[in-house]
């Protein structure tokens, strides 16, 4: 084995039991013996080599190219092993500290985010196969965190909790307008239109996702009050009752949070609300993995909380209240990685066994990085009114239940009511008092 990779390795692991056969032939244990056995193949030279000098980057391609392979346990246990030995996280580390401060000085070129280059990024994830897509995620295409309210929900169930649990932050009154930025394949905006009886403009970058997302309008009756439009946050003026965006945050780029906000801010009406979704970390600002920055998110970045908030400060915004979901996403990746594993000859038959290498290693890593590391999801409400709100949280949790009633009262497997001996006005969903 490589004398460098050894040291490294011998620094690192010191609980749990994982096993490294080299491009030779010999095979070396490290820890002590406890936990779950991971055992790791290295298959060349080349591959070994560049696992001593850039691991988080090099050990994914090495599985992407079949040059390393697990022949006891899998991506997830093995940087499970490597996360309990390293601590919540990497930067901990003297080294990681020394390393991390050089990668800091280059991050705005890694997230210089022109409307071009923007556009480029996104079509490298989301204009991929919609096939892919529907092979692992819910029913209705929700690429985000979902909400478990019950550790026995399924996924389609906490997904259709995470609409309701933000709907109800936004506090939406009937005829109002929604703008969704980064809309995906359109099923919160859907959501929103059908259960408030607003008008919604959803605007994303993706081609494959519009076309999708209004194809969905359409079907479901909805496009006269639901609208998708393949634009740039950037070249918006209209002004919004709400705003609201998920799990587009990540893609802005630090250079450009204060455009972000400051546009934002521009686009709300007054008495305003709106609801930022997005990923986030509780350890102190860094830099973008490597293997995700070249292969799943160009131009991606999860901040800190330190990072998003002097932005919304300078723009005007006030913020009103912030939740911190933990594990939430963890649980959601779960459901994700089982699904398109259970479905990974289909994924092969649409791209090849290099691609299925490279999204197993991503979901793993993201499971891996939200359960045992320092990634969570932060959900920030903000008004440009201090009194745009109540003064309490109540209205949320009235609203959430009122979306779940009107939701099971329409379900298709809801029992036929009897037709009424009048008519009544029809019943609306509001945010609540």
């Amino acid at each position: 084995m490589n004398i460098l990779l050894q040291r490294i390795i011998e620094k690192i692991v010191h609980t749990g039991t994982l096993t490294v056969t080299g491009p030779n032939g010999a095979t070396r244990t490290f820890g002590d013996g406890t936990g779950t056995k991971t055992h790791v193949v290295i298959h060349t030279r080349r591959a070994e080599r560049a696992i001593a000098l850039h691991p988080s980057l090099a050990i994914p391609e090495a599985f992407m190219e079949q040059e390393l392979d697990f022949v006891e346990g899998d991506v997830l246990s093995f940087l499970h092993l490597v996360y309990q030995n390293m601590g919540i996280s990497w930067t901990d580390s003297n080294w990681g500290k020394l390393l991390n401060t050089a990668r800091l000085a280059f991050r705005p070129l890694q997230q210089f985010n022109t409307h071009r280059r923007s556009k480029k990024n996104v079509e490298h994830h989301y204009d991929l196969s919609g096939e892919l897509y529907k092979l692992f995620l819910d029913d209705d295409m929700q690429y985000s965190c979902a909400y478990f309210e019950r550790p026995d929900m399924s996924l389609e169930e906490a997904q259709l909790a995470k609409k309701r649990h933000i709907a109800a932050k936004l506090r939406i009154k009937p005829g109002q307008t929604v703008l969704d930025i980064g809309c995906g394949w359109g099923g919160l905006s859907l959501y929103i239109a059908r259960a408030f009886e607003t008008d919604v403009l959803g605007v994303t970058l993706s081609n494959e996702q519009h076309h999708v997302a209004t194809e969905r309008a359409q079907a479901q009756g909805l496009d006269r009050h639901v609208h998708f439009e393949i634009r740039d946050y950037r070249d918006l003026s209209e002004r919004f009752d709400r705003i609201v965006s998920v799990g587009m945050f990540e893609h802005v780029g630090i250079t450009q949070y204060q455009t972000f906000f400051d546009k934002c801010a521009t686009l709300l009406k007054p008495d305003g609300v709106m609801l930022l979704h997005t990923i986030g970390r509780t350890a102190p600002p860094t830099t973008t993995n490597a293997f995700i920055r070249k292969h799943i998110f160009p131009g991606g970045y999860i901040p800190a909380l330190s990072e998003i908030m002097p932005a919304i400060e300078k723009s005007g915004l006030a913020i009103t209240d912030v939740e911190i979901l933990r594990l939430h996403y963890a649980e959601t990746l779960k459901h994700w990685r089982e699904r398109f594993l259970a479905n990974r000859d289909k994924v092969k038959d649409i791209y090849d066994e290099r691609f299925c290498r490279m999204w197993e290693f991503y979901l793993s890593g993201s499971e891996a990085s939200f359960r045992w590391q320092d990634l969570v999801n932060f959900q920030i409400q903000l008004t440009r009114k201090n009194d745009a709100l109540p003064i309490t949280r109540d209205y949320m949790s009235k609203c959430e239940k009122a979306l779940e009633m009107h939701e099971k009262a329409h379900s298709p497997d809801a029992p036929a009511k009897k037709p009424a001996a009048k008519p009544t006005a029809k019943r609306r969903v509001s945010g609540g008092k």
